[in-house]
């Protein structure tokens, strides 16, 4: 096979994945990260941030699926939401679907990133950053917790870069994080991370599931396939209260129609999946 352009993506310290591309469509430095947003043959139009796939047309539907609803049904009624991360506006979309929000902040680092999903990847974000019960801010999201409203948020998603991807991600996932985004949610409340890739990086995601631990009573972990990353992607959610996997799936089902909540990957059945379902951690090197 020949290929034309392509995005060579490192999946770990020795192994690669390597994406045809279609064309680029724009390529801009940020103030803190190198922004691409491409068209692939296999997966669509795309961004890509530091060389890392973050979401692509094709498939961004699983992952952001994957990380928000799993937390959000298992609140009772998650009114006031917060989302530090999540650029390209995809995980604010999927948390208003539920129509007990009234209130959703997102806060992301990256102005000029925010700008450039808005113009170029409106299939990604549908029109949520105009909804009016959205606040976008562009903040540090470490700045923002030291001044953010205490015991007001029910859910907090953290979508971040991976936890050994662009730096400025990497300390959004340390146990004094997790202590400062604990005093932000109400009781019961519940905090749901993407934690990269157990298998490929095993040190660094048992150092951010350790980290939850230290702050949560209730720690669960589940994972899906990303065709895109060329790898499973892990989740880990912490509560004092809630527990995702004691959820059935009629009851998940319930709750997304009682909701509004219209999905195309997530449903109770994959709940169940997901907290069933054996997380692979790889085989320590050295």
């Amino acid at each position: 096979m020949r290929l034309g352009p392509a995005l060579i993506q490192g999946v770990s310290k020795n192994s690669v994945l390597v994406s045809s591309v279609k064309q680029y469509i724009i390529i801009r430095r940020t103030k803190y990260q190198e922004a691409q947003i491409l068209e692939f043959d296999d997966f669509g139009k795309a961004l890509v941030l530091d060389g890392y796939i973050q979401s692509t047309e094709f498939d961004e539907f699983m992952y952001h699926e994957s990380l928000v609803h799993p937390a959000m049904v298992a609140h009772p009624r998650p009114e006031n939401v917060l989302i530090i991360g999540g650029g390209e506006g995809a995980t604010l979309r999927e948390v208003l679907k539920h129509n007990v929000v009234k209130k959703a902040v997102m806060v992301d680092i990256d102005g000029e990133l925010v700008e450039l999903a808005k113009e170029y990847l409106g299939f990604m974000h549908q029109g949520s950053f105009n909804d009016s019960r959205a606040e976008v801010i562009i903040e540090d999201g470490l700045k923002y917790v030291e001044k953010a409203p205490k015991n007001f948020f029910d859910v907090v998603v953290l979508d971040l870069t991976d936890p050994y991807g662009p730096e400025i991600g990497r300390l959004l996932y340390s146990t004094e994080f997790y202590a400062k985004v604990k005093t932000l949610i109400k009781t019961p409340g519940i905090v749901v991370t993407q934690a990269g890739n157990s298998f490929f990086f095993p040190e660094v995601y048992e150092d951010v599931l350790n980290s939850m631990k230290r702050n949560f009573s209730v720690v669960r972990e589940y994972w899906t396939w990303i065709p895109s990353f060329g790898y499973a992607c892990n989740f880990i959610v912490g509560s004092d209260g809630l527990d995702p996997r004691a959820l059935t799936e009629s009851k998940v089902n319930e709750t997304l129609k009682l909701r509004g909540v219209a999905t195309r990957y997530y449903d109770g059945r994959q709940h169940e999946a997901f907290f069933k379902n054996k997380v692979v951690v790889g085989v320590r090197k050295g």
